[in-house]
């Protein structure tokens, strides 16, 4: 369909240009003896039409393919941005429609007809990047975007304990999200930006076997939330183009949408903190309840690597929880029982100690 409306607006145009200026090119060409019905205004029309729909033809598909690109970026952007920097295009254009009027009356003839066409599209780009870069100021302005600060959102009795729970790579890869979602402590709807399963498909297909390990755990406990568990999971199809980390724009979208980000990250704890983003911890909350694994439990394991201290292993369980495995050096790239000796728990993540279970009978 949009191809046809692009092929009918060549058209209209190749018409309207042959129209109004093929019969008086003919008669100016003096090709000699010429038919009358060369130079009516009717053919011309008909032939302006044929030249430029045939000499444009090629053109026709990356056309339709500029179009459908602005569309999905547009679709895609978030209500806010387009709305300031239209808004600031609109200002930009008038303010350069009234400096144009005052030129046009200076009556210079290169200078009235080149001039205001390069203000307009200087302004209106101007505008429009000034809209779009302060619209979280512009929001400001009015009363309904006024915000405080996260310590007065702590102290607001009117809350909602319902509002978006943006997830982060991490969270997702962690998998424990699943597992306090299933029991209910959290409530309300958990958004998932379209920039984090970018990242989460980018972990998948990476060429280290760990890294792709834990981004295939990632979508698989994102399609056990979003089809078995009774939550209501949104998809946020917007981005922060101007933004390259990941982290900044969930930082940047919990404002937007005034939402709590989920994480374990520690650093991305401290940003939110620093920028008074509400943020829930998953760290922290494994800090009030009891641990996955207590002292004496057995697991198994698979040694990956040295440990920094002396005849140390290091292994990893599927959600990147590290377990330090002591007198492990032998046991690398082998598969073992070993015994929890302690584990340590803070905002920064979970670490396990252990010790082989063969060490232990021997013992």
């Amino acid at each position: 369909m949009l191809r046809k409306i692009v092929q009918l607006f060549i058209l209209i145009v190749g018409g309207t240009l042959g129209f109004l200026y093929l019969p008086n090119l003919i008669e100016l060409l003096n090709f000699g003896n010429i038919h009358p019905w060369l130079t009516n205004s009717y053919t011309g029309a008909v032939l302006g039409a044929l030249i430029l729909f045939l000499s444009t033809y090629w053109l026709v598909d990356d056309i339709v393919g500029l179009i459908r690109l602005v569309e999905e970026t547009l679709v895609k952007a978030p209500v806010t941005d387009l709305l300031f920097g239209s808004m600031g295009l609109g200002a930009g254009l008038l303010i350069a429609y009234l400096l144009s009027l005052s030129i046009v009356e200076l009556q210079i003839q290169v200078i009235s007809d080149i001039l205001p066409l390069f203000i307009t599209i200087l302004l209106g780009y101007l505008g429009f990047q000034v809209g779009f870069k302060k619209r979280d100021e512009l929001i400001n302005l009015f009363p309904m975007g006024n915000r405080s600060t996260i310590k007065d959102k702590k102290k607001d009795s009117e809350k909602s304990i319902g509002s978006l729970k943006i997830l982060d790579t991490s969270v997702i890869i962690d998998g424990r999200i699943a597992d306090i979602c299933q029991t209910g402590f959290l409530e309300g709807t958990l958004m998932i930006p379209e920039f984090v399963l970018e990242e989460l498909q980018h972990i998948a297909d990476s060429s280290d076997v760990l890294k792709r390990n834990r981004g295939r755990r990632g979508l698989d406990i994102l399609n056990k939330i979003q089809k078995e568990l009774p939550v209501n999971v949104e998809i946020y199809e917007g981005d922060f183009e101007e933004i390259q980390e990941v982290d900044s724009k969930l930082v940047k979208l919990a404002k937007v949408l005034d939402g709590y980000v989920v994480t374990n990250d520690f650093n991305l704890n401290k940003v939110c903190d620093l920028q008074g983003v509400a943020v829930l911890n998953i760290n922290d909350l494994a800090n009030a309840v009891k641990p996955v694994v207590l002292p004496g439990e057995e697991m198994h394991v698979q040694v990956i690597k040295d440990g920094k201290e002396q005849n140390q292993g290091i292994a990893y369980l599927d959600d990147g929880t590290m377990i330090v495995v002591e007198e492990g050096r032998n046991y690398i790239g082998k598969n073992i029982d070993v015994i929890v000796t302690s584990v340590l728990q803070t905002s920064a993540g979970r670490m396990i100690f252990a010790k082989p279970k063969l060490l232990e009978k021997a013992l």
